[in-house]
């Protein structure tokens, strides 16, 4: 067989090699990206609660009640976005409220009482953002069964 008799078995078996070498630079890119976002996380726990505090008492829900505290109670659970394959947070907290004076939760005794919730944050470009979604009386693993169309487990939580 001459050189030229050969080329037409390499070249299949060089794109295989490629493609190979290119799903596994996306694999490790992904764990790297995860180990990032897991460190990120525990040496920034207490001033994503403030994130998270703040994100969530601009939504203005729920109406009547303003946002007095967010304490994260637990280890997070992280998921991927199905839709944006970005890696995000779904953090058991207590939230505590106070009605908003002349409002209707004013004088309602329920209103002050601690709340559980799971609030979801997602890593974008290196950081943990909130948009303030917090889904009340769930816990992460309620809210990953509950949005199993939206979210796929990503591993144990640190």
């Amino acid at each position: 067989m001459s050189g030229l008799e050969l080329w037409p078995l390499l070249l299949p078996l060089a794109a295989l090699v490629l493609l190979g070498g290119a799903w596994w630079l996306f694999r490790l890119g992904r764990e790297v990206q995860t180990a990032r976002a897991r460190e990120s996380f525990r040496l920034q726990a207490e001033r994503l609660e403030e994130v998270v505090l703040k994100a969530a008492a601009s939504t203005g829900k729920p109406r009547g009640l303003r946002w007095i505290s967010c304490r994260f109670t637990d280890d997070y659970t992280l998921v991927r976005d199905k839709a944006t394959r970005r890696l995000a947070a779904l953090i058991p907290v207590t939230v505590l409220f106070d009605p908003v004076p002349g409002g209707d939760m004013e004088g309602v005794e329920a209103a002050t009482e601690p709340r559980q919730a799971t609030a979801v944050m997602h890593f974008r470009r290196g950081t943990w953002v909130s948009d303030g979604r917090t889904l009340f009386n769930m816990t992460p693993a309620d809210a990953l069964r509950l949005h199993a169309k939206e979210y796929s487990l990503v591993g144990h939580a640190t």
